[in-house]
């Protein structure tokens, strides 16, 4: 049965997270609070890790898979990012929003859409989840967390830790989570003098982004 990390929302105990971030560099899939809703998360360079991510979420590898970074300057080392696209993702950023941009070098290819050679990154705005972050020292790979054959994503720790608890190693709790994915922006047009996608409508506005 996976760990549970009760967490102060305002106040997170680092000594419960450096034991949360021990776990992800050991290959475990640990359940994560973002400010839209909870995420399935696991460390970036482990095949393994990133295998079971996709098993216990009921995807395949056309699925996109998200980049959870601290902030911009990691967000650009994994992405290929012009001045316009850069500009609108600093106007989301942090928040509750995922874009989808050509994955560099620093990506390996098997966490890429395989066709695309695309990758979701995003800077959550969440205090837990950013503490998590710098503890563990660089980006998470990340999915939201929506059980096999369910379209709605848990937004309850008890919940998953009951649901879920023998696939995981922990279930962070930092008190209430929305239950509302990131709203998801295709900005590999604006590469090619295209306009911005809008993939999925989630709890991110568009005004924000002037779109």
């Amino acid at each position: 049965m996976a760990q549970f990390f009760d967490i102060h929302p305002d106040n997170p105990q680092v000594r419960l997270l450096r034991q949360a971030a021990a776990l992800l560099t050991r290959g475990a899939i640990v359940a994560v609070p973002t400010d839209s809703s909870y995420a399935l998360v696991c460390h970036l360079d482990d095949k393994t890790a990133a295998d079971s991510l996709r098993r216990i979420r009921g995807v395949d590898d056309k699925h996109h898979l998200t980049l959870l970074c601290r902030d911009l300057s990691e967000l650009a080392s994994y992405a290929r990012v012009d001045n316009k696209q850069y500009r609108l993702i600093k106007a989301a950023t942090p928040g509750p929003y995922t874009f989808i941009l050509e994955a560099s070098r620093e990506v390996p290819r098997r966490l890429s859409h395989p066709s695309r050679k695309t990758i979701g990154l995003r800077v959550p705005a969440h205090k837990t989840l950013q503490c998590l972050l710098e503890l563990h020292g660089a980006p998470l790979l990340a999915t939201t967390l929506i059980p096999p054959g369910q379209t709605e994503p848990l937004n309850d720790a008890a919940e998953i830790r009951e649901q879920m608890g023998h696939d995981l190693a922990a279930v962070i709790d930092a008190g209430a989570c929305p239950k509302e994915a990131t709203t998801v922006i295709d900005l590999t047009p604006m590469g090619e003098g295209g306009e911005a996608l809008v993939v999925r409508l989630g709890r991110g506005g568009l005004q924000r982004l002037g779109l």
